[in-house]
């Protein structure tokens, strides 16, 4: 079963790739059919087998042999990987197919972030409907949800305006403050506040470690999407243990 699962991520992470490449650009993700994004030239199905065909393409185009970002396979691989865990710890019920679409969601933002600081309202406002319409059935339920949404989207809605007011510029986008209700949405209050706070230590560490490099500075943008999205991903696997052991010491 994991097996079938991290075959079926591996489709899905192809056309997350598409969704990838396509939704910065406001193309249709449907149509045209998949092409060489430098060429323009349709791909026939066998340069379109997840990681086999780039790499017997050895990650270039067939008839231009433009290069062809290695991102590709990682998103592919990464899907796959996510789908077998997820199989490995919901089983088949209805709570892993509303996590598998969360998961898709993020893989998608964490990418669309890194490369072009955006976080599309094609992919965090059907997220945050969504997710509150699977609360009604599923947990964590509809309270929960709500809570979630309202609270993630109002937390960094206030911190985005408190950094303005105090530096005089933006800090975080509208993106960043859908994304968290959207993840509220789906995980409830409890799993978002996780998030939240793993997400803002793993974004800390990142840039800490940028400018102790030399490679950043404190005025340095970072994409906190990114970070959301690996926090999110944790607490959706393994937020239940992680927030009974903090809770142990009290």
């Amino acid at each position: 079963m994991i097996s079938l699962f991290a075959l079926l991520g591996l489709v899905v992470g192809s056309f997350l790739n598409v969704c990838i490449h396509r939704l910065p650009r406001r193309e249709s993700i449907l149509w045209p059919a998949s092409r060489c994004p430098a060429c323009q030239r349709p791909l026939a199905w066998y340069e379109n087998v997840p990681v086999v065909s780039w790499l017997l393409l050895r990650g270039r185009c067939r008839t231009c042999c433009a290069p062809i970002s290695g991102t590709y396979p990682l998103v592919e691989l990464t899907t796959a990987a996510v789908f077998a865990g997820a199989v490995a710890v919901y089983g088949l019920t209805w709570l892993l197919a509303v996590r598998l679409l969360f998961a898709s969601a993020l893989v998608v933002l964490f990418v669309i972030d890194l490369r072009h600081r955006i976080l599309p309202n094609a992919i965090t406002l059907p997220g945050i409907a969504s997710g509150f319409l699977a609360a009604w059935f599923l947990p964590p339920g509809w309270l929960s949800s709500l809570i979630g949404a309202v609270a993630g989207g109002g937390i960094l809605l206030a911190i985005a305006e408190l950094y303005y007011r105090v530096r005089g510029q933006e800090g975080l986008g509208m993106g960043d403050v859908k994304m968290l209700a959207m993840i509220g949405a789906f995980l409830g209050w409890p799993l978002m506040v996780l998030t939240l706070v793993l997400a803002s230590f793993a974004g800390s560490l990142v840039g800490l470690t940028l400018i102790a490099s030399g490679r950043g500075s404190m005025q340095a943008a970072l994409p906190f999407g990114t970070f959301l999205a690996l926090g999110a991903l944790v607490a959706a696997i393994a937020g239940e243990p992680i927030l009974a052991w903090y809770l142990s010491f009290y």
